[in-house]
């Protein structure tokens, strides 16, 4: 299939672009799949590692890929059970470039592994918060020298990334060289250095460093062309890849551009709000509707400013003469379609119109008061919140937002959606392997786009702990930690109970809700004194069965329900991951939101473990009706 480094005229829409492609540089990729324990490629193998050889030969600059009787020789148990991509400039061309994606099937072959040893290796794993099976290897990225200057090792690179991330890599880990500045070249596309990991390599004549890559985060500069990558990897690989034997059934061609239609952008997640009185946003307006950006237009500017109208005097019963002369005096001169804000939303095309800020969340959350009052509302959209794992974590988060409990939140997961998320969820079809982050910051921006939220794709870790906890001079005022990793979930309170930060937990199982006040108590052992001693830094050195039974400590094993007690052992065995339902989670939320509501607001909320267990509670003893009358 051609895919092509695509340029052409844009039209700028306060940070996006609005662009008709027309294509300077195509490449034909090819795609194959060889099976781990597949004797009939022998002849296509060897034929990619004469290619890749002869390229990393160099005229003699690598000796080691050159044999005494001249051929050239990259002979890797690696190259089966793994993906093999050629770049041509047409197709039946010369190959240019060639780049492999090891998959999880060959994790024990790995070259990070190799390079790290197996315990170092799995340290690193356990450090990173993040199992074997999520991680992608590419290697052997090599690229004639007539084509680097073409932007070949760039669109091989995302080729990987965007194929990677189809297949459901979370990470990729890649050993690069550094005299030819490859480890420079794929920083720009995301991948950071392992620290402590570089080091003399005489194979390659030259220092050798560990990079590592969370696909959720992007590809750094090259983050759309690897977007686009993997939408259209269905349909290179699908020219090439290896076929199991006809089953005989004739399925004929797949319909028309079933693989050329438009892919979605699976990582944009800000709207543009444009205010049409300021005549920079009005010319952008205007752009935006010249383009083919916009696919709905919602207006209902009109209904809203009633709204506004009966909410600041709820007692009053006005005509509709009445009402059109106080919605004349709310506009005050500005006519109706440049009132407030028109917002875009890229990720659906859709353009909506809505009041200013203060004005649309006084009308939006005007049906909480009494049980919150304005002032109390205000205060609340004040505060920052953040939160961890956005499984769970993503109902607590909606349910904050749709009560106006936080104006700001920060959001960090590693994981895009799975089908098997979507029991508990609350997500489309349409938004599987969309970064959980991305898609909570969309839900949220939908229900008030003038929210403030950051996003960290590549998941809470030592590295973006600090950045998490503190910002830029915004550090948030609680934290809601909804993660698997027991790492993630010790750091995290480690880097609160330093800040002072109230920490608050959903277990989603029997209502159980954790809190806990380090802005009130800054010595209080983490999670009750449930773990004892132990420190995030102790986590790499323990075992697999150690960890979980750190986990059970956390969540009070002798007190789980006993559905998730029988499902514990059956765990690798005849479940894949412990059982989770929507109910649990949708009650979780609710309670991660109450309890917020009152730490943020001051109001009585101890320290503690609390339990809202309905299968206790919907029971006979606490039926509140009357018992019916007998006759």
């Amino acid at each position: 299939m051609d895919v092509s480094m695509s340029g052409g005229s844009a039209v700028p829409v306060n940070g996006y672009e609005i662009r008709r492609r027309n294509h300077e540089v195509s490449w034909h990729i090819s795609a194959v799949l060889v099976p781990r324990d597949e004797a009939d490629h022998t002849d296509l193998v060897n034929g990619l590692r004469e290619l890749r050889a002869r390229i990393l030969y160099d005229g003699g600059r690598r000796p080691d890929f050159r044999a005494a009787d001249g051929s050239h020789v990259d002979d890797q148990d690696l190259d089966y059970g793994a993906w093999h991509f050629v770049a041509r400039r047409e197709p039946g061309g010369p190959a240019l470039g060639y780049v492999r994606l090891s998959t999880p099937a060959t994790g024990e072959l790995f070259q990070a592994r190799a390079y790290l040893g197996d315990e170092e290796y799995e340290r690193l794993l356990a450090s990173e918060g993040i199992e074997a099976g999520e991680v992608y290897e590419p290697s052997r990225l090599v690229v004639e020298h007539r084509a680097r200057k073409l932007g070949l090792g760039a669109h091989l690179s995302a080729v990987a990334i965007g194929a990677a991330r189809h297949l459901g890599a979370k990470v990729m880990m890649v050993t690069s060289g550094t005299r030819d500045g490859q480890d420079r070249f794929l920083a720009r596309l995301g991948f950071h250095p392992v620290p402590g990991t570089r080091r003399y390599v005489e194979q390659y004549t030259e220092d050798v460093v560990l990079l590592i890559h969370r696909t959720a985060a992007g590809a750094g500069e090259y983050t759309d062309l690897a977007a686009r990558m993997g939408s259209e990897f269905p349909a290179f690989a699908t020219e090439t890849r290896t076929r199991p034997a006809s089953s005989g059934i004739d399925h004929g061609a797949a319909p028309a551009g079933l693989f050329s239609a438009a892919r979605p952008d699976r990582d944009v997640w800000q709207p543009v709000v444009l205010e049409p009185v300021h005549a920079a946003d009005h010319a952008a307006l205007a752009a935006l509707l010249e383009s083919d950006a916009v696919r709905e237009v919602h207006d209902t500017i009109e209904t809203q400013l009633h709204e506004l109208i009966r909410s600041r005097e709820p007692g009053s019963r006005f005509d509709r003469a009445q009402l059109a002369a106080k919605v004349d005096e709310q506009l005050a001169g500005i006519e109706m379609w440049a009132y407030g804000s028109w917002v875009w939303y890229p990720w659906s095309g859709r353009l909506v119109h809505v009041l200013p800020r203060e004005e649309f969340r006084l009308v939006r959350t005007d049906r909480n008061r009494e049980k919150i009052q304005r002032p109390q509302q205000r205060r609340l959209l004040d505060s920052r919140i953040g939160v961890v794992g956005l499984s769970v974590g993503n109902s607590a988060a909606i349910t904050l937002a749709l009560e106006g409990v936080g104006g700001a939140f920060r959001l960090a997961d590693f994981d895009e959606l799975s089908l098997s998320n979507m029991n508990r969820l609350r997500a489309g079809v349409h938004h599987l392997q969309v970064g959980k982050t991305v898609i909570c910051a969309r839900q949220l921006f939908e229900i008030d786009p003038y929210l403030d939220i950051e996003i960290m794709p590549a998941g809470l870790t030592d590295a973006t702990m600090p950045e998490f906890f503190e910002g830029d001079g915004a550090p948030i005022d609680l934290l809601v930690e909804e993660c698997d990793t027991p790492y993630v979930k010790i750091a995290a309170r480690e880097y609160a109970r330093a800040l002072g930060i109230p920490v608050v937990m959903d277990c989603n199982d029997r209502g159980m809700l954790d809190i806990e006040r380090f802005d009130l108590e800054p010595d209080r052992p983490l999670l009750h004194g449930r773990i004892g001693d132990i420190t995030a830094a102790d986590l790499p050195a323990l075992a697999d069965h150690e960890k979980v039974e750190l986990l059970l400590k956390m969540v009070d094993a002798d007190r789980i329900s006993p559905a998730l007690a029988a499902a514990l052992p059956e765990i690798g065995r005849t479940l894949s991951s412990w059982p989770q339902l929507a109910s649990d989670v949708a009650l979780g939320g609710a309670l991660v939101t109450e309890a917020a509501r009152r730490i943020l607001l001051t109001l009585p909320c101890e320290s503690g473990r609390f339990y809202i267990d309905l299968e206790a509670l919907i029971a006979p003893e606490h039926n509140t009706a009357p018992a019916p009358a007998t006759v």
